[in-house]
């Protein structure tokens, strides 16, 4: 995946996230489905923010892009902005 695939997947993913807590908020119900899927989508976009830094870092550093890999959410998740 390169970096505006990645870029494009991010918006996608924000749409979701804001479209889904609008619902969660309007419904005032305890949407766990929602809820569920909201973490899911959440952990996802961490992945997806942690593989375009590596990927920008590697460019800067003049090393291969592509050899970046999607880390386990276990990992980035913990990191600060």
């Amino acid at each position: 995946m390169d970096q505006r695939e990645i870029l494009t997947r991010i918006t996608a993913m924000v749409e979701d996230e804001r479209r889904l807590r609008d619902s969660l908020a309007s419904t005032g119900t305890d949407g766990d489905t929602e809820r569920s899927r909201l973490s899911a989508l959440e952990r996802e976009l961490d992945q997806c923010w942690d593989l375009l830094r590596q990927r920008r870092a590697k460019t800067e550093f003049g090393e291969n892009p592509d050899e970046a890999a999607v880390r386990p959410s276990s990992q980035v998740e913990g990191y600060q902005s």
